[in-house]
């Protein structure tokens, strides 16, 4: 994510000790690979442990590269799938989103009901609509969670009454909504 970029960076660097030894097995893009090879010429980082070797940091003696193979053990892909499976029947069954790269984490339990699931360009007045169609067809919001992620925003409503396919397709032609279902 931007937001963990360069979380390690030069500025970050400067408050460590000499002696300080840095473990990165997270990921390759949290820190700065030019503050972590100066910080190494200059010996403010007395070592650099990685699972992300690149060609700059090879064949130093103060960086120990490994393979990044932690999730390609018969466990962790086992592991993995069983997660990624859960993930989806939750998102199929629910509507909740666990894990994306592209939207935002939004999970509700059900409170009962009928629940209807939208994606819309994340901008004003969007929600504001789609709460208007179901007040104008007396439908009673029992429950509701509205996530957004850059651009987009993902929203879960549990209301009282079942959802018509012309109140589904009155959604889906609001200015800005991307996909609706009703699950």
């Amino acid at each position: 994510m931007e937001a963990t970029r360069h979380l390690i960076n030069a500025e970050a660097l400067r408050c460590i000790r000499p002696s300080t030894v840095l473990l990165n097995f997270a990921r390759e893009e949290v820190v700065d690979l030019a503050a972590i090879t100066a910080a190494l010429d200059e010996k403010r980082l007395a070592k650099y442990v990685t699972d992300f070797p690149v060609p700059a940091l090879l064949a130093r003696k103060d960086v120990l590269c490994m393979p990044h193979i932690g999730a390609s053990t018969e466990e962790a892909e086992e592991n993995c799938a069983m997660m990624a499976a859960d993930q989806l029947m939750d998102y199929l069954e629910n509507g909740n989103i666990r894990n994306s790269v592209n939207f935002p984490n939004t999970n509700m339990a059900r409170n009962g009901g009928y629940r209807i699931t939208f994606c819309n360009e994340n901008v004003p007045k969007v929600l504001g609509h789609v709460l208007s169609l179901l007040a104008d067809r007396d439908m009673n919001v029992i429950d509701m969670v509205n996530q957004s992620r850059d651009g987009i925003a993902y929203n879960i409503i549990d209301v009282a009454t079942q959802p018509t396919n012309d109140l589904l397709k009155a959604i889906a032609g609001v200015e800005g909504v991307v996909a609706v279902r009703s699950v």
